[in-house]
């Protein structure tokens, strides 16, 4: 069907240049004009543009995929689903929204960020709408810190005013020089315009290993206090998280006014993953590799990681990182 429609205004748009010739210049400007219009059409549906045709928010399929991939993570999965679908259903938002996810390594921060490139995104992680900033790769000197704040000005600047509705995802936030992160403040901001360029609708991800361990404690304590995790809330974690990142001279996060200001609109908590999620981790992945799961194999492969407390063993120290690279061994 599109191939059709290509090739029919192909047709036409060369029509309409052969046409040119043989009208009066009035007559020559409309069909000119035309003829632009189908270029533009016609570059629309072959290359990625700004347009719902290429950005499109799939509520349906974030929904589904955080429900059968996510593991373990009832509380992310339940903010991260709200707060998009409100913001992105939302013609006139007031700012730019802003999630700041928070969890040891493996247990999905930079999965969902995948999810929600892909349900947003015709071309997911790889939409050229879509920016992704690692602190050690990009900002690895503390001595550059003022040329960084400069570059990340430029660059969030040019691509918000080539697409409003761009993402941006800051990676390893916990290893960025602190201060450098309050250089884009005045984006996240209740700013209608800032120099000409509207901010509101664009997306903002950080993602960090910081206030792991206060996230780890509140999971320990329902644990021992033998409350399902499930139990767990939001209000269980948040402000000791928020105050755990604000407070950590070792993160990018340290003191920002992005905290102070109160632009973060939802610290995400990522919980600590447990054996039976290792297991659910296990078993996807062979189904992505087009392989028949083996519940004996995934427990193999969860019964040989490496968990804490030592002696009660609850928590993967990994969580599902690894899940890949030892399914080449097991299978």
């Amino acid at each position: 069907m599109k191939l059709a429609h290509i090739i029919l205004l192909v047709t036409a748009f060369s029509s309409s240049s052969v046409l040119v010739r043989a009208f009066d210049p009035i007559t020559t400007t409309v069909v000119v004009g035309i003829g632009a219009t189908l270029g533009r059409t016609i570059y629309n549906y072959l290359r990625e543009s700004c347009d719902p045709k290429w950005i499109s928010f799939n509520a349906t399929g974030l929904r589904a995929d955080l429900d059968s991939k996510l593991f373990g993570q009832h509380i992310a999965s339940r903010i991260i689903f709200k707060a998009l679908n409100g913001f992105l259903n939302n013609e006139n938002p007031k700012k730019p929204l802003v999630l700041s996810l928070h969890g040891w390594t493996g247990t999905g921060k930079n999965f969902v960020s995948k999810m929600i490139a892909e349900n947003i995104y015709r071309e997911g992680m790889d939409s050229k709408f879509v920016h992704v900033f690692t602190s050690t790769l990009h900002f690895p000197h503390l001595s550059h810190n003022i040329t960084y704040k400069a570059q990340l000005q430029q660059w969030i600047k040019g691509n918000v005013s080539n697409c409003e509705r761009s993402l941006f995802i800051f990676d390893e936030m916990d290893k960025m020089q602190p201060g450098l992160i309050d250089s884009i403040k005045p984006y996240l901001d209740y700013y209608d315009k800032l120099d000409g360029v509207s901010y509101r609708k664009s997306i903002f991800i950080f993602l960090s290993n910081a206030g792991g361990e206060s996230i780890t404690e509140t999971a320990l304590d329902f644990w021992k206090a033998g409350r399902g995790r499930e139990e767990i809330e939001l209000k269980d974690v948040e402000t000791a998280l928020s105050l755990s990142v604000f407070n950590n001279n070792k993160s990018g996060f340290f003191h920002t006014s992005l905290i102070d200001k109160n632009l973060v609109d939802f610290f995400v908590p990522f919980l600590p993953l447990e054996y039976q999620h290792v297991v659910q981790c296990v078993m996807a992945g062979m189904r992505d590799r087009d392989m028949d799961p083996d519940a004996d194999v995934a427990d193999q492969v969860a019964r040989d990681l490496v968990y804490f407390p030592k002696s009660e063993r609850v928590f993967s120290v990994k969580g599902c990182k690894t899940i890949d690279s030892k399914l080449d061994y097991y299978t």
